[in-house]
């Protein structure tokens, strides 16, 4: 009995390493967005949080840095210097353009005090970028399947790798309700509450399209600098097909769903640890104390 026990902590332990890396870095992957958020939106009190997310942060990109090879990340920098060096200067005029037009509106809307810096639209932009890469990670169960395949034991297969698939998913997802949660204090600071709905709408949409080309087309978000041209027809190509548009909708469901129901369960913890002597607190408001968590 001994030696089996320690045979299956043996094997336990060897499947837990295995997924350490690749788990790792969609983890540091999904923490980006959150931290983005504590910066662009809003900033908590919780020093628990904000320092726990940092460091997991930094944990998750040294651990899962090591998945990748000094001539990877080589070659990326090939791409972009390739693809970069030959933009057509019409496309860099055009850009320029835009982006001092988004300037002129925000400075023209807000204000020149209240107006956001270039640096913030670039923060957001990465910050859009980064975020399908939270939920993308529920995506990551078929590698629970093919381990099932693999004929682990029942006892390595509950006590090991269910309860770290559980974390992984968990956290990571909950990653992407917090970031989306810190968006809505933030329009409702701003005076724009009625648009909360939609811009989680529209950002379930944009992440159920990052995560089928994550998931299907095996890009990646960096691949929006490195190969602007390909994802942008992969996009367009999918977009007019019949099933790769099915599986982008019945992403985008199930992001909703999961969303809504974890955003509930966030808010009322965050009510309640702000609201300590309130038993049952009543629906979260981003105006009041819940938004100093």
């Amino acid at each position: 009995m001994t030696a089996q026990l320690t045979n299956w902590i043996s094997v336990a332990w060897q499947a837990l390493l295995a997924n350490n890396r690749w788990m790792a870095w969609n983890l540091f992957l999904a923490l980006v967005p959150l931290a983005l958020s504590f910066w662009l939106f809003h900033q908590p009190r919780s020093r628990v949080l904000r320092w726990g997310t940092f460091i997991l942060t930094g944990m998750t990109f040294f651990l899962g840095i090591r998945r990748y090879s000094l001539t990877s990340a080589v070659n990326l920098l090939r791409d972009i210097r390739a693809i970069y060096l030959g933009i057509d200067p019409i496309y860099l005029v055009g850009a320029l353009i835009g982006t001092l037009i988004l300037m002129g509106l925000d400075f023209w809307l807000l204000g020149w005090r209240g107006a956001r810096s270039l640096l913030w639209w670039l923060g957001f932009l990465a910050f859009i970028f980064f975020l399908p890469n939270a939920p993308y990670v529920l995506t990551d169960v078929i590698h629970f399947y093919e381990e099932i395949r693999y004929n682990y034991s029942v006892w390595v297969l509950t006590l090991a790798l269910i309860p770290q698939y559980l974390i992984f998913m968990g956290i990571g997802f909950e990653a992407y309700v917090m970031s989306l949660i810190y968006l809505g204090f933030y329009l409702r600071r701003q005076g724009w509450g009625r648009f909360i709905l939609w811009a989680e709408l529209i950002l379930h949409a944009l992440s159920a399209i990052g995560i089928y080309l994550g998931r299907f087309q095996r890009f990646n978000s960096w691949h929006v600098i490195s190969q602007p041209d390909q994802l942008v027809m992969s996009v367009m190509r999918d977009l007019t097909r019949t099933r790769p548009l099915l599986v982008i909708v019945v992403t985008f469901v199930v992001i909703a769903v999961f969303y809504w129901l974890i955003k509930q369960v966030s808010l009322g913890i965050m009510h309640r640890l702000s609201n300590p002597n309130h038993a049952f607190p009543p629906a979260a408001d981003p105006d009041s104390s819940t938004a100093r968590f």
